[in-house]
């Protein structure tokens, strides 16, 4: 409770100490003013908000049919970081309805894909605080870009749908604090058709009947979940777990008319998984599992525990279908467990499961390394003139191929540079310290040259950041194509 001024004078006549404390606890919950629109990325500045900690979401979701809008509630728990008057929820979705404040009514705008919320009263500084925002999902909402993600948001199957909320689409599944360094347990409620299976990120923990012919499915992400990697999947599916060496369970859900089609390269992932532990250390979550997606979708996404798998991914032949399924899973390290500081950290994320993937691909009958990395390198001043530096993109440009093939010859390079041993010790330092947290690219910089024991940044920050190609160590011939 606060006390009001006249209590405040009384006390501090008769005791000027203890009134200084209470003076000094009243200035540190200053005069309530709006949360920031967005946390200040330079390259999405309105992604995620300011003001406030997300700490759980419950989300509720009652699927109807395929296209057809549906009853969805979000529910934030919350703390707050400052004195707020008000605050924003990144939100694109569709119709909204009642917005509640700790169980109070609260005035809510939409600017934009801002949800504009005036609680009935100022939150104080540190108070936690419950958000439950009801409205209506489209599953039909998608937006474009041009570049490698084309299409996100809401991605039809013939029976239903999944997700695909990179980089900032979660804005369209749920109201939220949208940006990759903001991570939040969520717990998930889908109630569909008998005949369906639902599915999101983390374990299985209730299935029960909701009304006559509807089951309600709740997943617990059980550990923290940016919204870029959430996932929401309904549709037919036969359900396939199992366990790896190490333990991890794993979760596979695939079409009806697809599972003997794609198992000979489905059945692979305990192998997969194996070899990207023996590079980057134990697994960083619970459980693992593909959704193989029959969808049109042309682009794989690693939605953290829950890897989405287009199905002409696993109908072709096996290089391809190894190289993009141990793409996916290298993201689960490196940008899922360690998750981005800023979008200008993508190439980490990316070029990490680029140079893997191709690294294994060549051990298993690939494409040789070398060769690749050569033509990489050809391309490399063109690539930084039209699109950036692997860690300096635009946001039109931040998923064209400088943060893929681009960006994975910058550890072919770094590798070549401090030598096989010394790069593995880095690798595996990156996902141990970082294992949970959020990184940048100063952060790798600065662990790179702890574990080398000498300064690096001299070399990488030239790879990441110049304007111009620097010389491959190892490889004076290799030469760059003007650009």
């Amino acid at each position: 409770m606060r006390r009001p001024p006249h209590a405040l004078l009384a006390i501090a006549t008769a005791l000027t100490l203890t009134a200084a404390g209470a003076a000094g606890a009243h200035a540190s919950d200053a005069r309530p003013t709006p949360g920031a629109p967005g946390i200040g990325d330079p390259l999405l500045p309105l992604s995620g908000n300011g003001g406030y900690r997300a700490d759980h979401y419950t989300l509720d979701f009652d699927w109807q049919a395929p296209g057809t809008a549906f009853p969805a509630t979000t529910t934030m728990q919350a703390t707050a970081t400052q004195a707020l008057s008000r605050f924003d929820l990144d939100f694109a979705g569709n119709t909204l309805g009642r917005v509640t404040v700790d169980g109070k009514p609260a005035t809510a705008t939409r600017e934009g894909d801002e949800l504009v919320i005036t609680p009935a009263r100022p939150l104080r500084k540190g108070r936690s605080f419950t958000v439950r925002v009801e409205y209506t999902a489209d599953p039909t909402q998608q937006r474009h870009r041009d570049d490698a993600i084309e299409t996100f948001g809401w991605i039809p199957t013939p029976d239903g749908t999944v997700i695909y909320p990179q980089p900032d689409g979660a804005k369209m599944i749920f109201p939220s604090n949208d940006h990759p360094s903001l991570r939040t347990r969520t717990t998930v409620n889908i109630t569909a058709a008998d005949d369906l299976v639902a599915l999101s990120n983390g374990a299985l923990t209730h299935k029960r009947r909701a009304a006559p012919g509807r089951t309600r499915w709740t997943y617990d992400s059980r550990q923290p979940v940016a919204g870029q990697l959430f996932q929401l999947a309904v549709g037919k599916y036969t359900l396939i777990d199992g366990k790896a060496a190490d333990g991890t369970r794993l979760r596979d859900a695939v079409p009806p008319d697809l599972v003997d089609r794609v198992e000979q390269y489905r059945a692979l992932t305990p192998r997969h998984l194996a070899w990207v532990e023996s590079r980057l250390g134990p697994y960083p979550f619970d459980s693992y599992g593909l959704l193989v997606a029959d969808t049109d979708l042309g682009v794989a996404l690693e939605t953290q525990s829950l890897s989405l798998i287009p199905k002409a991914d696993l109908l072709g032949d096996r290089i391809n279908a190894e190289r993009n399924m141990v793409h996916e899973l290298v993201h689960q390290w490196t940008g899922d467990s360690v998750a981005m500081e800023r979008w200008s950290d993508l190439w980490l994320s990316e070029g990490h499961a680029r140079y893997y993937e191709r690294v294994y691909s060549e051990e298993n009958g690939g494409a040789n390394m070398e060769a690749l990395m050569r033509e990489a390198y050809r391309q490399h001043d063109i690539w930084r003139r039209d699109t950036g530096a692997p860690a300096e993109p635009t946001e039109p440009n931040l998923f064209k191929r400088m943060r893929y093939d681009g960006s994975a010859l910058v550890f072919y390079a770094l590798r070549a540079e401090v030598g096989a041993d010394t790069f593995a010790r880095i690798e595996r330092a990156w996902t141990t310290r970082y294992r949970g947290r959020t990184a940048g690219t100063t952060d790798y910089i600065e662990l790179a040259s702890e574990i080398a024991h000498r300064d690096l940044a001299p070399f990488l920050n030239p790879w990441v950041y110049g304007a111009h190609t620097p010389p491959m160590p190892g490889h004076p011939d290799w030469t760059v194509d003007p650009a």
